[in-house]
């Protein structure tokens, strides 16, 4: 099942519907990021119904490696191994390739490179990427690809898109036989493939020119936030938005912050990912509407508001920012669990405000308000 449907337009933003066998996703999304099927900080899968996430984000090389893709699928699959029954999308290995730089070997037929785990030598190509999403039964399955660093040589992006192409061929025929075979966890699985090109915008164009004649159920922009400024990003956005089918999803890989998102739904995107509501959670940053706060800060030690007056998270229902603050201090876990349930909360909030701005013709207001706001520091 995949009907993906734009409701309604305020310049570039989409405010879409993608209906899949698992449920329904309202478009602009963010996916809250459970890269071993967990979210770090001990956020359960209620918890995350509980702070308003549609889709959860899970990685095939993580999984892969631990616990195995034949375990998860003798138990059914990944949504009855993390207790959720929404929406799933996994990662396909690619980004994990391009952290692994000085431990993997890329060929035409794939990467090869050492366990983080215990050191033993493992290989994954588009056969095998497209194998574990399949075992591990996600609703989105994405195309293995090479994601470059920025910036990298012209001549060295050029040909890593040619092979990029040709390994997203691979996948599509792998995907094609997998679902066609009578044990297959999810034959309804939809695969999206990824344009790359670095930053060079006539290779991000041509790229996306090539993936989309494939007519996949949707497209991602992949390699960007991997060492470029924002402002290239948003130049590259730019670019290639156009190129991409105005009737399937567009998918901005980890990217990111607040402001990120909001100039990212600017020029079309419908979904993003990021870890960075829980890496800034582990040190106390959390996200407001007035900004990214510090609780690590002096001035939070007597402070009993809670993170945000304005929110209606778990943390902030119950708990002030002294309190939270001494957790972090004293390095409780709950301090750091506390942080993470309100920044999951605030940016599927935001991902709220947004769709309601598009639906309302009112998101170009919108975006005037808040992309220089919530880069700042709030007091």
């Amino acid at each position: 099942m995949n009907d993906f449907t734009v409701l309604n337009t305020d310049g570039e933003a989409r405010r879409g519907r993608l209906a899949t066998k698992d449920g329904i996703i309202e478009t602009p999304v963010f996916m809250n990021v459970a890269t071993a099927a967990a979210v770090r900080g001990g956020a359960s899968s209620a918890d995350l119904k509980d702070v308003g996430c549609q889709v959860v984000l899970c990685n095939t090389y993580h999984l892969a490696v631990r616990p195995g893709p034949e375990l998860i699928k003798t138990l059914g699959g990944l949504k009855r191994f993390m207790n959720w029954d929404g929406p799933i999308l996994t990662d396909s290995g690619g980004f994990q390739v391009f952290s692994l730089a000085k431990r993997r070997k890329i060929t035409e037929e794939g990467v090869s490179f050492t366990s983080y785990i215990d050191g033993r030598e493992l290989f994954m190509g588009p056969e095998e990427s497209i194998r574990v999403q399949s075992a591990l039964g996600s609703t989105i399955a994405m195309a293995f690809d090479e994601c470059v660093a920025n910036p990298s040589p012209y001549s060295y992006v050029e040909k890593s898109i040619d092979r990029t192409t040709r390994w997203l061929e691979r996948c599509v025929k792998e995907h094609e036989r997998l679902d066609s075979l009578g044990d297959t966890i999810n034959p309804d699985q939809l695969l999206f493939g990824i344009g790359q090109g670095g930053t060079y915008d006539d290779l991000r164009i041509r790229h996306m020119r090539e993936i989309r004649d494939l007519g996949l159920p949707g497209y991602a922009i992949g390699g960007l936030s991997v060492g470029e400024d924002a402002f290239v990003m948003y130049r590259v956005l730019d670019a290639v938005c156009p190129e991409m089918p105005k009737d399937k999803p567009r998918y901005l890989m980890g990217v990111g912050t607040p402001a990120n998102i909001v100039e990212g739904v600017y020029r079309g995107v419908d979904f993003f990912d990021c870890v960075f509501p829980l890496k800034g959670a582990q040190h106390g940053n959390v996200y407001t509407w007035e900004g990214r706060r510090r609780l690590l800060a002096e001035r939070y030690r007597l402070d009993d508001k809670p993170i945000s007056e304005s929110c209606s998270c778990p943390a902030c229902r119950s708990y002030s920012r002294a309190y939270i603050r001494h957790l972090l201090k004293a390095d409780e876990r709950l301090g750091m669990r506390l942080c993470i349930l309100h920044n999951l909360y605030f940016y599927n909030d935001l991902m709220k405000k947004i769709r309601e701005a598009i639906e309302e013709g009112r998101y170009e207001a919108f975006y005037e308000r808040y992309r220089a706001a919530l880069s700042d520091l709030a007091d």
